[in-house]
């Protein structure tokens, strides 16, 4: 059985054409995916939006230090926010978040499946029955 938490929230995309202008997102962290969190563009339904994945860990570093190479990193921002940065080939793109909604997402994360102990979560005979015929 797995178990998840999300957290909704207003976020600001600081460096584009509306900085101040709120946007609705959604944290999303679950157990079959313990390692994972997800950020998610407009939080209305599984297949609307757009969708990140990245690292859990990613995300509890970058609230402190700047963290991450490549597609996602994530650092402090001014003003109690967190900065996620998402690129592509193509396009950047800045999400500044509420630190403190990052901080009670993460809590509740940690809280379900403790740092240390993600592998004892993922079910492998499931995951190779996958993707073996």
């Amino acid at each position: 059985m797995t178990v998840a938490t999300s957290w909704s929230t207003a976020v600001t995309l600081p460096e584009g054409p509306y900085p101040d202008v709120a946007v609705e997102a959604q944290l999303r962290f679950d157990t079959a995916s313990p390692y994972a969190v997800c950020l998610a563009f407009p939080p209305l339904g599984e297949d609307d939006g757009a969708r990140w994945t990245f690292a859990r860990e990613l995300l509890d570093r970058g609230q402190h230090a700047p963290t991450g190479c490549g597609d996602v990193t994530v650092s402090p921002g001014p003003e109690g926010r967190v900065l996620i940065t998402l690129r592509s080939p193509s396009a950047r793109a800045v999400i500044s978040v509420p630190a403190e909604v990052v901080a009670a997402f993460l809590l509740d994360s940690f809280r379900l499946v403790p740092a240390g102990t993600e592998a004892a979560h993922l079910d492998i005979d499931a995951a190779l029955a996958r993707l073996l015929p």
